[in-house]
């Protein structure tokens, strides 16, 4: 049937040589409108998912730029791996309990980052105020359940105990900068640092009872997180900051004291290796980031069952002092001690 067009007389059909099915007739003016209409709406589409996705790719670039990698400034300990480090191969199952763990680590890091973000977008110091009022919580937790698995003897090991308490006052001393600098001039910051502080302790004491492994992971992930703030700061106001003098806070910590504990927390470094310089506020907080770093190494060697040793422990220590010596029925978690409890008894 011959459709008339509202435009133009329709004109002779040319003969073709190919075997193609009949075309369609030309629609009228109505329906060209509709199409019309179809394929701009299909444009502006496609044009949205465009937008969509260069918008995407553009947000991965800022967030892989502002992401700050754990930086090795300084050398490395050159020591072999533990020989009763726990070497037992990854199973599917215990992969799977692994990244299940380290998700929620993840999820209920970022979601603290947003709560931070909003409450102290402007106010750096109080930020830090409460950042290192957190950090030094998971170093109480882990001591207090080591020394619950002592008592009992399930788990005897000086190293772990020694590395954590550096590690709690190496924060300690991050907490008394930020309050000399008006980091908690406020009750408010106060109140929040503390009331959090407090929850996150009792979690961190459940979550190492439960899994260490996980308990390390999310105390890596705050370290982090520590690390990455500081250094945007120190690159945004890196000059100010040399403007500065170093609080006496930081003076006495860095260059007054003995620094053995300043080692002991630096597991992955030899011994004297790392002598801060203070010259200003721009130095000190380079140190404290740097600090953060080492914790953050010292957090993930410890996610390996055995593996942390401390910077000053040498081998004949590890073989003659019953302190040092790792028990054969040793176990990693509360479950798992009760468990080889149970099975030594039968």
């Amino acid at each position: 049937m011959a459709v008339a067009s509202a435009s133009a007389s329709p004109l002779p059909a040319v003969p073709s040589t190919r075997c193609s099915p009949p075309r369609a007739p030309a629609p009228a003016f109505l329906p060209l409108r509709a199409y019309h209409r179809r394929r701009v709406a299909w444009l502006g589409t496609v044009s949205a998912r465009r937008n969509f996705r260069a918008e995407a790719i553009r947000t991965q670039r800022e967030k892989e730029q502002t992401e700050v990698a754990v930086e090795e400034s300084f050398p490395f300990r050159e020591t072999s791996p533990p020989e009763d480090a726990d070497e037992t191969p990854v199973t599917a199952e215990v992969g799977w309990v692994v990244k299940l763990e380290q998700s929620v680590n993840i999820f209920l890091t970022e979601s603290v980052i947003m709560i931070l973000d909003g409450l102290y977008r402007d106010r750096n110091y109080a930020r830090f105020f409460v950042l290192e009022t957190i950090a030094r919580v998971p170093y109480f937790a882990f001591i207090s359940v080591l020394h619950m698995y002592e008592t009992f003897g399930w788990w005897r090991r000086a190293d772990y105990i020694k590395v954590h308490f550096a590690e709690s006052w190496n924060e300690f001393h991050h907490l008394l900068i930020m309050e000399e600098l008006g980091g908690n001039s406020l009750w408010v910051d106060r109140f929040l640092a503390r009331f959090a502080a407090f929850f996150y302790y009792f979690m961190t004491v459940a979550m190492y009872m439960l899994s260490p492994r996980m308990a390390y992971h999310f105390s890596e992930c705050v370290e982090r997180h520590a690390y990455s703030t500081y250094d945007k700061f120190i690159k945004l106001h890196g000059e100010e900051l040399k403007k500065l003098p170093a609080p006496e806070a930081a003076i006495n910590y860095y260059l007054n004291e003995d620094l053995y504990l300043f080692d002991e927390f630096q597991t992955s470094r030899v011994p004297c290796s790392r002598r801060p310089k203070i010259d200003n506020l721009y130095d000190v907080f380079v140190n404290i980031r740097d600090d953060e770093a080492e914790h953050c190494k010292t957090m993930k060697a410890c996610q390996t069952h055995g593996n942390l040793r401390s910077p000053h422990s040498m081998r004949k220590c590890l073989e003659t002092d019953t302190e040092c010596v790792i028990p054969q029925d040793e176990c990693e978690g509360i479950m798992d001690c009760v468990k080889r409890s149970l099975v030594n008894k039968e």
